[in-house]
């Protein structure tokens, strides 16, 4: 008499025929957890199905591994088993041809998400409407001749740049200084030392200090000619 399905003996009879590999006592009341099945109610069930013949059993040392019986299935012959190669076949080419579907269709809905909506077009419109607008209203004041800058601003700017000057001034004084001081007394040419230890003069990257210095000069001459 086969045994109730909702019973230990019937859920570990199914489990086991679906498996249909061999397993041990550990292996079945792992899986079962889900049946709040104890692993002493497992060992029970897998010992009484085997003792009654609903399962196989080998022992191998002191563990047990149990397995289905095998005379329970259809076992298929050879133009069986070269018909469900073939369906297999045709499913695994159905499955890749499903899935290159819906990576194309997420690719079409991540496009569509990246998008801008109605409202966001006509926010943007406006946003960039009215940087026109802030543009041309610049234009026209530069070309009428108003002044964007006010004195005080151009000041301001003026007396950075100079102190930036003057600083750049005082250190290429004081690294002359210094090497002046190193080289006078080195057996060293001072091209030769200077390219050793990668010392770089304004000139060695196209900048000039005077030409640099001259512009706020230029600016001051423009400033009281206006």
């Amino acid at each position: 008499m086969a045994p109730k399905s909702d019973s230990a003996e019937g859920i570990v009879l199914n489990f086991v025929n679906e498996q249909n590999k061999p397993l041990n006592s550990q292996n079945v009341a792992d899986s079962l957890q889900k049946f709040n099945l104890k692993k002493a109610a497992v060992q029970k069930a897998l010992d009484s199905l085997a003792d009654s013949g609903k399962i196989s059993f080998k022992e191998y040392g002191k563990q047990k591994i149990y397995l289905a019986r095998q005379d329970q299935f259809d076992i298929p012959n050879n133009e069986e088993l070269n018909q469900m190669k073939e369906e297999n076949a045709k499913l695994q080419e159905q499955l890749a041809e499903g899935k290159k579907a819906i990576a194309e269709v997420e690719g079409e809905i991540k496009a569509l998400q990246t998008n801008l909506t109605l409202e966001e077009i006509h926010a943007r419109q406006i946003q960039l409407g009215d940087e026109v607008n802030q543009m041309e209203e610049r234009l026209i004041k530069l070309r009428q001749g108003v002044t964007l800058v006010t004195p005080e601003e151009r000041q301001a700017v003026e007396k950075i740049y100079t102190n930036m000057i003057n600083q750049w001034r005082r250190r290429k004084r004081m690294f002359k200084d210094v090497w002046d001081a190193i080289t006078e007394n080195s057996p060293k040419n001072p091209k030769e030392f200077k390219e050793e230890l990668g010392v770089e003069y304004d000139e060695d990257v196209g900048v000039s200090l005077q030409s640099f210095g001259e512009l706020v000069q230029t600016g001051r001459k423009r400033t009281r000619c206006n």
